[in-house]
């Protein structure tokens, strides 16, 4: 199964998140699985049009996801996601 796992700074919006393994097949499907044990989560990587806002960003097994918009990359059932929230700052 893929494990899903978060940056640290999410945590102050969504204390409980913890490295989540999901039996999914697609993003859309990880994003679902995973709003569903965190409440909110969805809506906060997504836009209204569904793709990911400009302060998140999405890798998989270490490489930033390609399309934003339909969220169609693939992954393996070994893949880690790692969803995070982009910083800024100087």
């Amino acid at each position: 199964m893929p494990t899903v796992k978060f940056t640290y700074a999410l945590k102050r919006f969504f204390p409980a998140l913890k490295d989540t393994e999901l039996q999914v097949a697609s993003l859309p499907e990880v994003l679902d699985n995973v709003d569903a044990i965190y409440p909110g989560l969805r809506s906060y990587v997504l836009d209204e049009q569904g793709a990911v806002r400009k302060h998140v960003n999405i890798f998989i097994d270490g490489e930033m996801i390609k399309d934003r918009k339909d969220l169609s990359d693939a992954f393996r059932n070994d893949s880690e996601i790692y969803i995070m929230q982009a910083l800024s700052g100087g």
